[in-house]
């Protein structure tokens, strides 16, 4: 497990990569593609059943820091936690996960999209949440919104955001880093590919 909180995770790069791998095979050759361009934090999703495993040895690649997404309950949580999950992302928040993530003491992610979602959130303790989805939960608007009386909180907006409408969300002040599933192309892995858009996403400013 890493050392860094959740805080420090975030401000590592502009991007999260949100990853869905089908082929262990990949795992390590896309990370090391991610890293490469300077992206280091990656968030596997627990969408496939090649995602625990990949978790596992993408672990290997050096200056990686991977987590898992898409945990939905403790059991996913623990199985995240054994494959060597370093953070854990979820789309909502429900008490029973939080707390067990709490209890676990691993960075964690939540997902939120409205006001008792945080506040839901912040009675357990945390003040960082994925905002998701982004693009369909109001978008910018809705989040400048919520951030006004959260002033604490700090987010990860995801789903919906391109290279495109990327900097415009890191320009909040809430914003800490956003999600993005456009550095991992669906399809055969392309480790160049991947590479030159890790490069320019991990380049983006507000």
């Amino acid at each position: 497990m890493t050392d860094k909180s959740i805080d420090q995770i975030m401000r590592l790069a502009p991007v999260i990569p949100v990853i869905v791998i089908d082929r262990v095979e990949d795992a390590v050759p896309m990370a090391e593609a991610l890293v490469a361009g300077g992206l280091t934090v990656l968030e596997v999703t627990l969408r496939t059943p090649a995602a625990l495993d990949a978790i596992t040895a993408m672990k290997a690649v050096k200056g990686a820091i991977v987590g898992a997404g898409t945990v939905l309950d403790p059991g996913m949580l623990s199985a995240a936690i054994h494959a060597g999950a370093e953070f854990i992302v979820s789309p909502g928040l429900t008490d029973h996960l939080g707390k067990a993530a709490v209890a676990s003491g691993i960075p964690f992610l939540p997902g939120i999209a409205h006001a008792g979602d945080i506040m839901r959130g912040m009675d357990l303790g945390l003040d960082r949440f994925k905002f998701f989805p982004a693009a369909t939960s109001g978008g910018i608007p809705a989040l400048k919104a919520l951030a006004g009386p959260f002033g604490q909180a700090r987010f990860c907006p995801t789903g919906g955001i391109s290279l495109a409408t990327a900097p415009d969300w890191l320009a909040l002040e809430a914003v800490l880093c956003v999600g993005g599933s456009w550095v991992v192309p669906s399809g055969p892995l392309d480790p160049a590919r991947v590479e030159t858009l890790a490069r320019e996403a991990a380049a983006l400013t507000p």
